[in-house]
């Protein structure tokens, strides 16, 4: 009788269950460079200049049922910045920019997650850098999730969002065409 009692237990639990789905947690696969927070802005004018940073972590949860119930949270290593040309990184890296010595990380941590449509959401959130913390919004864009080869779950998406450099206290004037850089973040992670 016990075991029967404890089989319909097991059965009624598991029909509960199946019609919940909850978010898993992810963490973003660095190691496999698998993700990336790409940066670019006007030059003069003239042309885009491109960058990356190397050096990040960061965790994610996600239920694609309920989106609106994720949360992001990302610290990036601000020295890590490479735009391909070695003097200019360092100036990048300066009092002028990034002010890397001062403040050697910046940190996003989304407030709020809106679903706009199939697949995509704006997520809301608090960036620190260079010492300031202002709310940015990221448009993001769900490209997929299931197994690995490796016998992992892992989950990816892209997004983009447009900073004001004088916002975050970046106060080197570059231009009329240099005053904004765009963000564009691809980002894969791996369920725990």
């Amino acid at each position: 009788m016990l075991k029967k009692t404890l089989a319909t237990l097991a059965l009624a639990g598991s029909l509960l269950g199946a019609g919940q789905t909850l978010a898993a947690d992810y963490v973003i696969d660095k190691e496999g460079q698998h993700a990336f927070i790409n940066f670019k802005i006007s030059h003069l004018g003239y042309s885009w200049l491109y960058g990356t940073f190397k050096d990040f972590d960061g965790s994610f949860s996600f239920d694609a049922a309920k989106p609106e119930e994720s949360k992001v949270k990302v610290t990036v290593n601000t020295a890590s910045v490479d735009s391909n040309h070695a003097e200019r990184d360092k100036h990048l890296r300066s009092a002028d920019f990034l002010n890397v010595g001062k403040h050697p990380t910046a940190t996003f941590e989304s407030t709020a997650v809106k679903s706009t449509g199939e697949g995509t959401a704006e997520i809301t959130g608090n960036l620190t850098l260079n010492g300031v913390t202002k709310p940015v919004v990221i448009a993001a864009k769900f490209i997929g999730e299931g197994q690995d080869p490796w016998g992992g779950y892992r989950a990816g998406f892209e997004g983009s969002t447009k900073l004001r450099l004088k916002d975050f206290d970046i106060q080197k004037d570059l231009g009329p065409a240099s005053q904004e850089v765009e963000l564009i973040l691809s980002v894969e992670g791996v369920r725990q």
